[in-house]
C-alpha cells in the first residue's frame, strides 16, 4: 500500500475490508479474483497496486478492497455477499464497484444495491448464466488486456469473453463503454515472492483509464 493509510476491519459476513482514503465523495468497493479450488481469500496483488496508485491522486474518495472469506467461483454466492457487506459498511451514499476477473461477476450481481452507480470491470468474468439484471440502468466500463486469454495453469479471461458479456449487458440496458488495452495482460500486477506487488507490462495505463473513469463518475454532485 505504500505511503497510502489505511484500516482493516471485519465484515458481518467474515469477510475482512481494507480502506484507504476518506469517502468525501464517494466509496470504490474493489472485488478480487478467484480460482476453482476453494481456498482462503487473499488480498489482490492487481487491485491492491491499483489503489496504492489511485488513492493518493484522488483523495477525496475511499478504497475499499475486500478479502472474500473464501475466493473460488464455485462459492460465488458467498463471495457476492462478501461484496454486499461491504457495501452495507460502506461511508457513503455513493458507490462504485472496481471487479477484477471473477470480481467482475461480483461486482456485477452487488449492483443491485441503490448505492451503486456502476461498475468498473477490469479483464472481468462474466459467465454467459449471469444474471445482468442488476446492472441495468447503471454504467458498466469494461478495460481489458488485448493479450488476456487462459492457458493451463496460468489464470486469464479472454477479451472475447468479456466483450459477449458487456454486449449482454447493454441488451438488458447498461450503459458505459469496453477499451481494449493494447499489450495488456490479465491485470496489472503479481504478489512478488516477498510480499510486494510487482506491476505487469501496460499497468500504468490501467491505471490511468480507471482514473479517469473514476474522475467522471463523480464530478456529477
Amino acid at each position: 500500500m505504500g505511503s497510502v493509510p489505511a484500516t482493516v476491519s471485519r465484515l458481518a459476513t467474515g469477510a475482512e475490508m481494507r480502506v484507504s482514503g476518506t469517502a468525501a465523495r464517494g466509496t470504490v468497493v474493489c472485488v478480487n479474483g478467484g480460482q476453482a479450488s476453494e481456498v482462503e481469500g487473499t488480498w489482490s496483488a492487481t487491485i491492491e497496486w491499483l489503489v496504492g496508485k489511485l488513492s493518493p491522486r484522488l483523495p477525496e474518495l475511499a478504497f475499499a478492497e475486500v478479502r472474500y472469506r473464501v475466493k473460488s467461483w464455485r462459492r460465488l454466492d458467498s463471495c457476492i455477499a462478501d461484496a454486499r457487506a461491504a457495501i452495507r459498511e460502506a461511508d457513503s451514499a455513493r458507490v462504485v464497484m472496481l471487479g477484477f476477473s471473477m470480481g467482475g461477476a461480483v461486482a456485477i450481481a452487488a449492483a443491485s444495491s441503490p448505492k451503486v452507480e456502476g461498475v468498473i470491470g477490469l479483464a472481468p468474468w462474466i459467465p454467459d448464466q449471469l444474471d445482468l439484471e442488476p446492472i441495468a440502468g447503471k454504467r458498466l466500463t469494461v478495460f481489458h488486456g488485448a493479450l488476456d486469454r487462459w492457458l493451463p495453469g496460468i489464470p486469464g479471461v479472454s477479451p472475447a469473453s468479456s466483450r459477449r458479456g458487456f454486449e449482454r449487458a447493454r441488451a438488458a440496458g447498461s450503459v458505459g463503454r469496453y477499451a481494449l488495452i493494447p499489450g495488456g495482460l490479465h491485470g496489472m500486477a503479481l504478489r512478488s515472492p516477498l510480499g510486494k506487488p510487482v506491476r505487469l507490462p501496460r499497468a500504468e495505463r490501467w491505471a490511468d483509464l480507471v482514473e479517469g473513469e473514476l474522475r467522471s463518475t463523480f464530478a456529477h454532485a
